[in-house]
């Protein structure tokens, strides 16, 4: 069953939260990172590092904590990843088996997330389709690795390569081909699937 759900409402700089939507100068805007800087004298100040959804551009800016700003109506549709083919992303909506497209920008990060056959949600701002939201965790498999050294220590780590071209660190027992979860938000192991 496809859900669809929307979001609306006024948002103070102050209550930013990563993957928080916004119109910043009239675009939908996603908050990626922020830190609260409280100068010796004067208003906080809040600086952030958003992506402007229709265009995939990152911008950093400064804000009042006290600047008011309108939430972004974004509705998402459940979709499921079908496949990539020449720096396109083919999606399936899950309810009406339409396919949609997004550019290898518009995918952005989410690409090393997504694998064939993964349920994902598409984002719509004003009935156009902007960008593809990941769960929070998701299963990859180690596509690369050097084994394991004996003796390391339980806690030390060594790069790894997913399936989906993902560089992490991973702990010393996990080998190539073996299935993990990661993070979304950071992409840091989260443990063996």
């Amino acid at each position: 069953m496809c859900k669809i759900r929307s979001e609306n409402m006024a948002i103070l700089a102050g209550d930013f939260k990563t993957g928080l939507t916004l119109i910043v100068d009239g675009d939908p805007c996603q908050v990626m990172d922020f830190q609260h800087v409280k100068p010796g004298k004067g208003a906080a100040i809040l600086k952030t590092k958003m992506r402007n959804l229709k265009t995939g551009a990152i911008q950093e800016r400064n804000f009042n904590a006290s600047t008011k700003f309108e939430q972004a109506n974004i509705s998402r549709r459940d979709a499921q990843y079908s496949y990539e083919a020449d720096s396109i992303y083919y999606f399936m909506d899950l309810e009406t088996y339409d396919t949609y497209e997004l550019s290898k920008d518009q995918v952005g990060d989410n690409r090393y997330y997504i694998v064939e056959g993964s349920e994902v949600s598409l984002m719509f701002f004003e009935g156009m389709l902007l960008s593809v939201s990941v769960p929070e965790k998701v299963e990859l498999v180690i596509a690369e690795t050097d084994p394991a050294i004996k003796g390391a220590p339980s806690n030390q780590t060594k790069d790894a390569v997913t399936d989906t071209g993902l560089t992490l660190r991973v702990p010393q027992f996990i080998d190539t081909g073996e299935k993990i979860v990661v993070f979304t938000t950071d992409g840091k192991y989260a443990g063996r699937a």
